[in-house]
């Protein structure tokens, strides 16, 4: 399952994630994106979306590994993937049918929100 990850770009930017190639995502605190991350799976496709100015999806990541040994700080291991071939706004993915129901659009302030395929896809990652 697709998954969009959001990080404020002055305190992890998606390429200080590409410089790095992996990282732990954890210190979340929200009990409904801490769910997500604990569902996760290796092999999920992650979207790194930036908040603050830049309120983008930008690029890629994969999923390797969950440790929810901790259920209230689980950490997820990612593994930086491509920059997106274009930035895709907040304000295209809420003119889009596809995230109508999306929590990305209804719960703004969520920091991990499952995606579907067709939504994945329409971020510009295949």
């Amino acid at each position: 399952m697709p998954y969009l990850l959001k990080t404020e770009p002055s305190e992890y930017s998606f390429s200080k994630l590409q410089s790095d190639g992996t990282t732990i995502w954890d210190g979340v605190s929200n009990p409904v994106a801490l769910k997500h991350l604990r569902e996760m799976k290796s092999g999920d496709q992650l979207i790194i979306y930036e908040t603050a100015d830049v309120k983008s999806a930008v690029g890629t990541a994969t999923v390797l590994s969950v440790d929810a040994s901790d259920p209230k700080n689980p950490k997820v291991k990612i593994k930086a993937g491509k920059a997106l071939p274009k930035a895709v706004s907040l304000a295209e993915i809420k003119s889009n049918k596809l995230f109508a129901d999306s929590p990305l659009v209804r719960q703004g302030r969520l920091s991990v929100v499952p995606l579907n395929e067709k939504q994945y896809e329409a971020l510009g990652a295949k």
